[in-house]
């Protein structure tokens, strides 16, 4: 079995010693406290286990940054699509404003000369002055009144006020703005000198920090320039501010010579150009050359001649044309007063346009010539045939003079002309038809064939037609009026045109002022050949011609001092009344003279007119004559035309009455 263990015997532990107990003074001894009893020893508690942490799961927050990163990735998308999609041409459109400039290159505008290649109108280099205004912003200049200062140092070399440049310089919203167009080049490299000053400046210790001109740029362009000044200024016209034709031929063929202007578009910085980032655009096709048929010297002639006599004369205006008879070409149209067009500021806009083919009055005496091609062509009549002019005659409801007082003429129909009588001129013409309503249709018939009432066929801007009414609508007065030419009106030029019918032989060559243009590559194109017209047979041409020889030759014609040593002259005086445009009523007079030379192998037609001369003579042959003489001279000279040596046949001016 197995061996039982004793029971475990208690044994006390040592016994402690007794705490003593304070003393205190004059206290008995204390008994000593009672030994409190033996407490038990607690168990002690059992060893606590390591305690383990935890960690938390990674996942939550991860699906948190998962979604916030997702929500920020899809704004950036959304936005994204918006800039590269949705609004993709509206920011590439505004990122080109501000990144790339653009601008026009103007095409150079041909060049206009005369038939020998002279020039009269040219273009020299110029430039536009521009700016962009957002440089001038004060977010841009860090200046408040940056387009103040700027316009207060460009307006002495624009010539501009301040104010007006300086609003300019506001504009609001926008990256370019014109500021002056066709600056020389000087004025251009002013404006460069101020921007580099002012470049230096802002590099300068204490200086302004910005470059008030850095935003100011400038265009390659042209200016017209006209290096005759006056001359043939009328013909020419000029050139606009916005570089079009405005008058003339530069209107005319303003599609000719203007070109096509080009485009150029270059990245920019602050205003300049990039040079490496290159550019791209179309160039400039440049305008083709006119060349007129206008000789530069007959025209210096015709101007300086018929300018002293309106001065002279104290006339309101007065106009000379120089016809090759031949080809219809014009070699001379001049007005006076004229103007400059190289500076239109002092130009009196009444004489800036072309007189002679804007003007319509009454022609009077050298219209003659017309009625007696139509009685000739008739053949109602021939040069010796006699006409009994008397003092005066009473048709319809009037009573008609001549000029001049006198007994009564006995004249051929050759006299008629060369006295330029109108009663004569209304008892011939009244031949022309059985009745005076059909002697008109007749004569409005020739009228028309010689292009009165018709545009010239220059095409030019402006002409007028003149005025003629229908034979049906001509009043009383008009039908006995309108043979001696009052009571229709035409312009210089168709007054012109009818000699140069006569000299023609009878065919009428519509006038022409272009002879061809010259494109940018350098081929010449003529000018459409000119319409022709059968007016009066050469038989009529040459007798004519003949009758208007007495006009000048014979010591009883009215234009004796139109005569030329030398050479056979055929020419007409004219002496109408005016028209006042501005009252409307008869008031003054037009004062004229047409002719050729050499009578017998024409050449050249010179036509004057002087209108309302109010000091001296007012007649046509004392006032007109003399300048159809010095331009006939000088156009003959000019184009080296010799005398033909011929002598005039004497045709009678009068005859004898008594049987």
């Amino acid at each position: 079995m197995p061996s039982q263990e004793p029971p475990r015997r208690r044994v006390p532990g040592p016994a402690r010693p007794a705490r003593p107990a304070p003393a205190s003074a004059g206290a008995r001894t204390a008994r000593p406290a009672p030994r409190p009893a033996a407490k038990r020893p607690s168990p002690r508690p059992p060893a606590r286990k390591p305690r383990t942490i935890k960690l938390g799961s990674p996942r939550p927050r991860l699906r948190l940054i998962s979604v916030g990163l997702t929500l920020v990735m899809l704004v950036f998308v959304v936005r994204l699509l918006q800039v590269q999609a949705v609004h993709a041409d509206a920011y590439a459109a505004k990122a080109a404003a501000y990144r790339y400039q653009e601008y026009t290159l103007s095409a150079e505008r041909g060049e206009i000369t005369d038939r020998n290649g002279i020039a009269l109108a040219s273009s020299v280099d110029a430039y536009d002055i521009t700016a962009d205004p957002k440089l001038f912003t004060p977010e841009e200049s860090k200046v408040p009144d940056a387009p103040e200062q700027a316009a207060a140092l460009l307006a002495p070399l624009l010539g501009k006020e301040p104010a007006e440049i300086a609003k300019k310089l506001r504009t609001p919203k926008s990256r370019y703005t014109l500021l002056a167009r066709k600056q020389t080049p000087q004025v251009w490299n002013q404006i460069r000198d101020l921007k580099r000053v002012y470049g230096q400046k802002a590099q300068e210790p204490g200086g302004t920090k910005v470059n008030l001109l850095g935003g100011i740029l400038s265009e390659p362009s042209s200016k017209r320039v006209y290096p005759n000044g006056e001359l043939a200024a009328g013909i020419l016209g000029y050139v606009n501010a916005e570089g079009r034709g405005a008058g003339g031929v530069e209107s005319m063929l303003d599609g000719e010579l203007a070109g096509k202007d080009g485009k150029i578009r270059f990245t920019q910085s602050n205003g300049r150009q990039v040079p490496t980032a290159g550019s791209q655009g179309t160039p400039a096709v440049p305008g083709s050359d006119v060349e007129l048929t206008i000789d530069r010297d007959i025209q210096w002639a015709a101007q300086r001649a018929i300018t002293e006599q309106v001065r002279k004369s104290k006339a309101d205006r007065g106009y000379v044309i120089v016809q090759d008879t031949r080809t219809g070409e014009v070699l001379a149209m001049a007005n006076a007063p004229g103007f400059d067009p190289n500076d239109l500021s002092a130009a009196n806009s009444a004489a800036m346009g072309n007189a002679a083919l804007q003007d319509a009055y009454e022609p009077g005496s050298t219209s003659k010539v017309m009625s007696m091609a139509a009685v000739l062509e008739e053949g109602k009549a021939a040069p010796d045939t006699h006409v009994v002019v008397p003092n005066r005659l009473h048709r319809g409801d009037r009573l008609f003079k001549d000029d001049v007082d006198h007994v009564t003429w006995y004249l051929t129909l050759n006299g008629v002309l060369a006295k330029s009588s109108n009663i004569g001129t209304i008892l011939a013409t009244g031949q022309l038809g059985a009745t005076q309503a059909e002697s008109n249709r007749i004569l409005d018939s020739y009228l028309r064939k010689f292009g009165i009432g018709s545009p010239t066929g220059l095409d030019y801007p402006g002409e007028t037609p003149g005025i003629l009414a229908r034979p049906e609508k001509w009043s009383t007065s008009q039908q006995y009026t309108i043979p001696f030419g009052q009571g229709l009106s035409v312009n210089a030029m168709q007054a012109a045109s009818v000699y140069s019918t006569i000299a023609n032989g009878g065919v009428r060559v519509e006038p022409s002022l272009v002879r061809g243009t010259k494109g940018p590559d350098g081929r010449f194109t003529p000018a459409p050949e000119p319409g022709k017209t059968r007016v009066v047979s050469e038989k009529t041409a040459r007798t004519l011609a003949e009758m208007l020889e007495s006009v000048v030759d014979d010591r009883e014609g009215t234009g004796t001092r139109a005569a030329i040593p030398g050479y056979r002259v055929a020419g007409k005086t004219g002496t109408a009344n005016r028209v006042d445009p501005e009252l409307g009523r008869y008031k003054g007079y037009t004062a004229s003279f047409a002719g050729f030379a050499p009578a017998d192998a024409p050449r050249v037609t010179v036509y004057c007119a002087i209108q309302n001369p109010t000091k001296g003579s007012y007649f046509g042959g004392q006032i007109c004559g003399p300048i159809y003489k010095k331009v006939m001279e000088f156009a003959l000279k000019t184009l080296h035309v010799a005398p033909t040596g011929r002598e005039a046949p004497r045709l009678p001016v009068t005859f004898d009455p008594t049987p």
